[in-house]
């Protein structure tokens, strides 16, 4: 089954032919190889002939030669039409020993158009961002979005799935994973579970214990079920420290923060810092984490983990980055404020709460918007039928319709 991804490829097609290597980025199996081919299939549609586009995959050991990055540079070289653009993918690019040199030399070709992707953050931050400052542009990838779940599982007639379902969609898109594959696993708990195990261990063990030389792997794995365990809750890494050695695991705070960076370079999980709203500072201690799929917390904690606020505030982090959207939590004096989202430098204030129909949950999420003195949008997200409500400029948004089609 090929999902299709149209809001990533829109994307790649803004960017065609622009002086800039395309890095696309974001957890393992999130999609990026297929959003490639979805776009060779555009490039083809417009005319470009199979002998103009190279694609080369990392991960087939019929090119680990090509992991050499002068035997890769030639290679792509020696195959170039010479009248017209080349389109080269380089999928997992990673695998390749100082790659960025290669795409480098590459990108100095004006008949060459590339496009990289990997599974690790790190690479952004280091020789590549050096060597190319201003001549790349990261899109960076998640799994599925709820829309694309029920994109990809429209009936035979390719009409969507039914609206007055969707509340037991939305329940199976966080049981089954939004990772693109499981919608070939047919709802098989089992078969899901060894999927994502599976992808878990790669992560952990390709991704973190190798490039970071971790020997304490089962503190690596205790400190990610803490993670997912405690999602959409502000804490330090002293306190997690303190958390590990009450549960056997003797790291320091050094040890988790390192932890941690690894874990978010590999996109499994996301931290979000806090922002002063009045003074628009960073502040420096306290942060929350958010996780790549919830049905990899499924997995990870069973069903014990049923706090549905915490995973309705994790959905809606996850669609707003989507949405390209810098993400923040808000701190106004003593109140937080969920998220502080900004584009184009634009602020926009988001509570989320799955219920607020109780009236002391209600003032508590609408207090802290309205001590905000600025006209930007500031809207109330839960799971309560559509109220329809516009509370002082405050608008009350059914998160499902957020998740489907509501723009602000």
């Amino acid at each position: 089954m090929i999902v299709e991804r149209p809001e990533y490829l829109k994307k790649l097609i803004g960017f065609r032919d622009k002086d800039l290597i395309k890095v696309i980025v974001g957890i393992r199996r999130c999609g990026k190889s297929t959003l490639l081919k979805l776009y060779a299939d555009y490039l083809r549609s417009t005319g470009v002939g199979n002998s103009r586009i190279q694609f080369i995959n990392f991960e087939d050991f019929n090119n680990a030669d090509l992991t050499d990055p002068k035997v890769l540079h030639d290679h792509v070289l020696s195959r170039l039409v010479p009248d017209g653009m080349n389109y080269i993918f380089l999928d997992e690019i990673q695998m390749v020993k100082d790659f960025e040199k290669a795409a480098n030399s590459l990108r100095l070709r004006k008949n060459i158009d590339l496009y990289i992707t990997g599974s690790n953050a790190y690479f952004l931050s280091g020789d590549l961002a050096t060597l190319l400052a201003g001549r790349y542009v990261s899109i960076e990838m998640t799994p599925l979005s709820f829309r694309e779940y029920l994109t990809a599982g429209s009936d035979e007639s390719g009409n969507p799935r039914p609206r007055d379902k969707m509340r037991q969609l939305y329940e199976q898109y966080l049981r089954y994973s939004s990772f693109p594959y499981t919608l070939e696993l047919n709802n098989d708990i089992e078969k899901i579970h060894q999927y994502l195990a599976a992808i878990i261990d790669t992560i952990v063990l390709k991704d973190v214990v190798q490039r970071k030389q971790i020997s304490a792997v089962a503190a690596l794995e205790r400190l990610m079920k803490f993670i997912f365990g405690n999602i959409g809750f502000i804490t330090s890494t002293k306190k997690i420290s303190d958390t590990m050695k009450s549960s056997g695991f003797n790291i320091g705070v050094q040890t988790v923060e390192n932890y941690l960076s690894a874990l978010e370079d590999s996109f499994i999980i996301h931290k979000v810092s806090r922002l002063d709203v009045n003074g628009k500072e960073y502040l420096k201690a306290n942060d929350k984490y958010y996780v790549a799929d919830i049905g990899m917390r499924y997995y990870l904690l069973g069903d014990k983990m049923k706090d549905y606020g915490a995973i309705l505030e994790n959905i809606v982090y996850l669609e707003l980055r989507r949405r390209g959207y810098k993400v923040h939590v808000g701190r106004l004096g003593d109140l937080e404020i969920d998220f502080i989202a900004f584009k184009a430098g634009i602020p926009e204030y988001y509570q989320v709460a799955f219920s607020v129909a109780d009236e002391q949950t209600w003032e508590w999420e609408i207090r802290p918007l309205e001590k905000i003195r600025d006209n930007y949008g500031k809207y109330i997200i839960t799971m309560d039928p559509v109220l329809g409500g516009n509370d002082q400029g405050i608008i009350t948004v059914n998160a499902l319709d957020f998740l489907l089609d509501f723009t602000v």
